[in-house]
């Protein structure tokens, strides 16, 4: 076909040219959003150090320093509910329950009222002060799985903030019947002893506690405590030193002798 083309033809080989060059442009764009298996593996990696380092500040009570780590994985990977359940729990240990009410509220929104997150809304409700919202929320988790030891626990604890200790003293020992010898239950329970001015039976509570495998370094300074308000302040300094900085022990002797 001589001579110039026709002004239709025109109109669809411009219209093919539009579609080669979007069709460049759609691989471009495709190649710029797939990641290569070794930019997988890598980020995959980075992942799994950042990972490492969050949880080992955490265990480290540097609860700061875990928060920054989990807030930057979970603005990265947002529909990840573990992240965010670790991030929640961090912004409690930090001291801001607000902001962990607000993400817990979130991640029930999008993942539903499981126990772990009525838990952790529980939790955060208490170290807000607001235990008339925490007692029904940790019902509520109750009502799902009734023999759960950390639900009970927890409960026991929304029940000695409003007073209701013998209340707390069934759920404790409902959490010890689900979980025998459990070192974080006989730490609450002791601390339940001590409000209702029970202090020997709380220092027995606590010295069981300790011999657990699992008992704490916050379990041994509160039983520290305790032996220094009954008038042992030796105990109180060897148990203290066991597991403080010394600059920190002395402090904590200190304020026992005050």
């Amino acid at each position: 076909m001589g001579g110039r083309p026709r002004p239709a033809l025109r109109a669809e080989l411009a219209a093919a040219a539009s579609l080669v060059a979007l069709g460049a442009a759609l691989l471009l764009g495709a190649c710029d959003s797939v990641q290569t298996p070794k930019a997988q593996t890598d980020a995959a990696a980075l992942m799994n150090t950042q990972l490492q380092a969050a949880r080992q500040a955490e265990a480290n009570y540097n609860y700061s320093d875990a928060l920054a780590i989990y807030q930057t994985l979970y603005s990265q990977h947002p529909g990840d509910l573990d992240l965010g359940m670790s991030l929640a729990r961090n912004m409690r240990f930090a001291g801001q329950p607000g902001g962990e009410i607000g993400l817990v509220n979130q991640l029930i929104t999008k993942n539903g009222r499981s126990v772990p997150l009525l838990l952790e809304l529980g939790k955060a409700y208490l170290a807000a002060d607001q235990d008339n919202l925490a007692l029904p929320t940790l019902l509520e988790a109750r009502s799902k799985e009734p023999n759960n030891w950390e639900v009970l626990s927890t409960l026991g604890v929304a029940y000695d903030y409003q007073g209701s200790y013998a209340d707390a003293r069934d759920a404790y020992a409902q959490a010890l019947v689900a979980s025998p010898s459990n070192a974080t239950v006989l730490n609450n329970l002791a601390l339940s002893q001590a409000s209702s001015s029970d202090l020997d039976g709380a220092i027995a509570t606590l010295q069981q506690a300790i011999d657990q495998p699992a008992a704490t370094a916050q379990t041994r300074q509160n039983l520290a405590l305790l032996l220094a308000l009954k008038g042992d302040p030796d105990s109180a300094e060897r148990l203290a030193r066991k597991d403080l900085p010394p600059e920190m022990a002395d402090g904590n002797m200190a304020y026992f002798r005050m």
